[in-house]
């Protein structure tokens, strides 16, 4: 599979989540078979302002190769800067523009998905971008605004026309935000309208979802969100059953338990101990999500305040929750 010149080795890649897909999150996650990571998404004018905070975002680790970096904003000029300096700064494959975050604070200022309703602004965008860096340019964006304007197709032929060289349809509109059920068939349309990789995105929370959602929209690659909070582990049986394979069984608790302490200990290398226990706070008690009696320890996660707590409270949970 290709995207412009850039190989992806499978067919499953994680999707850039605000709060999530940090480069240690990143990592576990390619280790676990996702063909492709990306960039928490950031603001092309915070970067083009030196916002330090938004460069350390895309930083990206040698495990990540290729890797893409994800941005957003509404000014062709300033997108077409900032996606210079993120290509610069991170070395990434990729430059993906994010049309489809749903967020209040995000669409307010006229960005993510409230560029689908100013279709011609998003495909100025595109091609701004597309001239300002040369590397691969893709597009994430949503089903529509709403039921009343919904545009995926139209939309897809633009940034194909406007030099995108791959698209990734997340299957509901702005107004639903992450509720009712994602349409693979607006997915499966937008596919049958272009002719560049379309990548197919939304409820996908086992293998079988990720082999059933490429076999009915005919995408090129299938992007998981939510379903791997917690579960990196669903890439590898994603992939597996991709490829008509027994699907890997969920390793022991302590094995994943494990893993997510080397994942705030990675953390913690880079952004120090202080960001790594505020994200460990809501990120570890995913992976207890569904394990009998951990209510406790996923409790006492959410207050922690170094690593000895982390290390701590888990080896708690590896004895008691066997």
């Amino acid at each position: 599979m290709r995207i412009g010149p850039v190989e992806l080795k499978g067919r499953i890649v994680l999707a850039p989540m605000a709060g999530v897909t940090d480069y240690a999150f990143r990592e576990v996650c390619r280790r676990c078979g996702a063909a492709l990571t990306t960039t928490e998404m950031v603001s092309a004018r915070a970067l083009t302002y030196g916002d330090q905070k938004s460069r350390e975002l895309l930083f990206q680790s040698e495990e990540e190769t290729p890797a893409a970096v994800q941005i957003f904003g509404h000014e062709p000029d300033v997108m077409a800067e900032a996606a210079r300096m993120a290509i610069e700064y991170s070395g990434a494959a990729i430059l993906d523009i994010n049309m489809g975050c749903p967020v209040g604070k995000i669409v307010k200022g006229g960005d993510g998905s409230a560029l689908m309703k100013t279709p011609e602004l998003a495909a100025q965008i595109v091609e701004a971008v597309a001239k300002a860096v040369k590397v691969p340019v893709t597009v994430k964006f949503r089903k529509g605004w709403d039921n009343g304007s919904v545009n995926a197709v139209s939309f897809a032929r633009l940034c194909e026309e406007a030099g995108a060289s791959a698209i990734t349809v997340h299957g509901r509109t702005r107004a639903q935000l992450y509720a009712g059920r994602a349409d693979w068939d607006v997915i499966r349309e937008v596919k049958q309208a272009v002719s560049i990789p379309v990548t197919a995105n939304g409820d996908v929370f086992s293998g079988e979802d990720a082999a059933h959602i490429l076999r009915y929209t005919g995408c090129d690659l299938v992007m998981i969100g939510r379903g791997c909070f917690g579960d990196p582990w669903l890439f590898a049986r994603a992939n597996a059953a991709v490829n008509g394979e027994p699907e890997p069984i969920l390793p022991p608790l302590s094995e994943r338990l494990d893993t997510a302490v080397r994942q705030m200990e990675r953390l913690a290398e880079r952004r120090g101990e202080r960001y790594a226990c505020m994200e460990a706070r809501h990120q570890i008690p995913w992976y207890l999500h569904g394990v009998p009696y951990s209510g406790i320890y996923r409790q006492q996660l959410v207050h922690v305040e170094s690593l000895a707590d982390i290390r701590r409270i888990v080896a708690g949970a590896k004895r008691d929750l066997k």
